[in-house]
């Protein structure tokens, strides 16, 4: 198992990655989705405002084309104001209020909303209004819907009516055209043709003609304007002009140009009068029967001007729900994501409580090479590791029981002869069970030297130690042991070696190792003790001529309760401790213990201890 996780494959980098993507893609959606929404209803607001605005300013220019002045305009003003929801005020132009749907709101702005003129009407606030011309004298600008003294009077519409429904029988009865009757802004009714462009058939031209005289009415008005125009031609010191009801004109005599200029660019300045003269005429002609020109105010209810909108519920809404979506995705994801990885946390979690319980094959499924999957590798190792040790710990405790069993049942059983009267207690019977108690307190003080190491207990008292002695010292312990085995022990040291250490832990160690020697040397062999000095380390080896140790079973000399010799007799039986208390003396003395050995010629054990002890562990 790595000790290190790749910062590509990094848990930390893919919530890092995740968390930026998430944000990035919510705030893009967010971003996307608001604007479109957000400019759909400005959009809306801004048509709908637009709107409000064009029919208020119609509405109040066909009241000012339709009556002379701005008495009783209260009654259109208002009930327009409650339906667009504004303040609409008229002021005279020289600020003289002439209505107000709502005066409480207070002062009006500063700057006006647009001019109410049915003869200068301002085409950018008529959506489908034709833009003025530059030589038609600005007659384009007058509202259609003034009528002034073309409005026809009710005997001479239903004349020209009549005239106008003879025509329509004509052409849908002749020609099978779809023909209807509309009425003009002055009474005089036209006839439509939807699809069929009648300006140079002969079809009903009889009919037609008749519905195209003037009237009488018509023909004041225009004998009115033709002498305003003429005037106005005259004081330019230009020809006469025949104005018609289309506002077309027609000259009456010839104009001769100078020496100077061409023809052409004699008509083309005398159009340009005759059109300022006609677009002039008409509005004097017109004025008496339209309302003054008034300024109009447009403002919010509150009697703010009406530069800004705010948007409608509805579309507040709408904005909400798409940022509402947004947020329900980024939640979606972020969940998925969050199952995604924890996920392995809880078959971490299962695999452990289930070892809780008791189930020792508890394990989980390693997927990808993050931090997680370290830990999940760690947990297989521990599981495995857990596994390995409850075996060794039930053999152990079965060899314990069996180890403890043999001097136990031997003890109780000759007490009970004795209780009985089947056997004497005299010396020797004595003597056999001081044999077996202590053999009995033998295995239990391995047991406890071995409990206090592995709870890290095992205190050292440490000293300058000179080893020649203390070897010496050892095969002299041994000695008896020996004799009776018929093994020879002997000491070689170089240069009298020196070191730090507990000398009754050390001794404790060497001991085990000779008398683990002596056990398994036939009679006749040897046992040698040596000890050498090389830098910093100490050597120690037990050498003897013994059986020797199999290949195989070599690397399980130093676990508890194991013996190459299966048997448990006094010679070679022991108690399978003193080579694993060897080991774990070793090891509290900062060293180490290993074993050669070579079938049918004998085995070395070996410890590597250094002269020194190791520093403390820095935390």
């Amino acid at each position: 198992m790595s000790r290190e996780v790749p910062l590509r494959r990094s848990l930390l980098l893919r919530l890092l990655a995740l968390a930026v993507l998430i944000a990035i893609g919510s705030i893009a959606a967010t971003a996307w989705l608001a604007v479109r929404t957000t400019t759909g209803a400005i959009r809306h607001e801004q048509g709908q405002a637009l709107a409000d605005d064009a029919r208020i300013y119609d509405t109040l220019l066909a009241y000012a084309a339709t009556h002379p002045n701005w008495d009783g305009v209260d009654a259109t003003l208002r009930p327009l104001a409650r339906d667009v929801g504004r303040r609409i005020a008229l002021t005279t132009e020289a600020g003289t209020p002439i209505a107000d749907s709502t005066p409480a709101a207070g002062p009006l702005p500063s700057t006006s909303s647009a001019t109410i003129d049915a003869l200068a009407v301002d085409t950018t606030l008529m959506p489908g209004s034709t833009p003025p011309s530059s030589g038609d004298g600005g007659t384009s600008r007058i509202d259609p819907r003034t009528t002034g003294p073309y409005l026809l009077p009710p005997e001479e519409r239903a004349a020209l009516h009549g005239r106008a429904a003879d025509a329509v029988r004509c052409l849908q009865g002749r020609a099978k055209i779809d023909a209807t009757v509309v009425d003009g802004p002055t009474g005089r009714p036209r006839i439509d043709t939807p699809g069929t462009d009648l300006t140079d058939s002969a079809l009903c031209a009889q009919s037609r003609a008749t519905l195209a005289t003037r009237t009488a009415t018509e023909g004041k008005a225009l004998a009115q304007l033709n002498a305003l125009v003429n005037t106005c031609l005259a004081r330019r010191r230009l020809p006469a002009v025949q104005v018609d009801l289309n506002w077309t004109w027609m000259r009456l005599p010839a104009v001769s140009a100078p020496d100077s200029r061409t023809t052409a660019e004699v008509d083309q300045e005398h159009n340009r009068a005759v059109s300022a003269c006609v677009g002039t005429s008409r509005r004097e002609q017109l004025l008496p029967y339209v309302a003054p020109a008034a300024t109009l105010f447009v403002t919010d209810p509150g009697g703010r001007p009406s530069t800004t909108f705010d948007l409608s519920p509805a579309n507040q809404a709408r904005i909400v729900a798409v940022a509402g979506l947004v947020l329900l995705v980024a939640i979606g994801c972020t969940v998925l994501a969050g199952i995604r990885l924890t996920r392995p946390l809880h078959a971490l979690t299962g695999a452990a409580q289930r070892m809780r319980d008791g189930d020792g094959s508890a394990r989980v499924r390693v997927t990808g090479r993050d931090e997680i999957a370290r830990l999940a590798e760690a947990f297989n190792d521990m599981a495995e590791r857990r596994e390995r040790l409850e075996q060794v710990r039930r053999a152990m405790v079965s060899d314990i029981a069996h180890e403890m069993r043999t001097p136990v049942s031997n003890i109780r059983g000759w007490l009970e002869a004795v209780e009985d009267g089947v056997a004497a207690p005299d010396r020797r019977l004595v003597s056999s069970l001081l044999e077996e108690a202590t053999l009995l307190q033998h295995v239990i003080t391995d047991l406890q030297d071995l409990a206090e190491a592995d709870a890290g207990a095992l205190r050292l008292h440490r000293e300058q130690v000179y080893l020649t002695d203390l070897l010496t010292q050892v095969a002299e312990a041994h000695r008896a042991q020996a004799d009776r085995a018929g093994v020879t022990i002997g000491v070689r040291t170089e240069a009298d070696p020196q070191m730090d250490a507990d000398p009754m832990r050390l001794r404790q160690a060497v001991g085990n190792l000779v008398a683990n020697a002596v056990r398994h040397t036939p009679s006749g062999g040897r046992v040698t003790i040596s000890a050498t000095s090389a830098e910093a380390e100490v050597t120690i080896s037990v050498t003897d001529t013994g059986s020797g140790i199999s290949a195989e079973d070599l690397p399980r000399v130093f676990d508890r309760f194991w013996r190459a010799e299966k048997s448990r007799s006094r010679q070679t039986g022991g108690s399978g401790l003193g080579l694993a208390i060897v080991r774990k003396l070793a090891e509290a003395h900062g060293g180490t213990v290993s074993a050669t050995s070579t079938p049918t010629q004998g085995s070395t054990f070996t410890l590597h201890l250094p002269t020194q002890p190791p520093p403390p562990p820095s935390w």
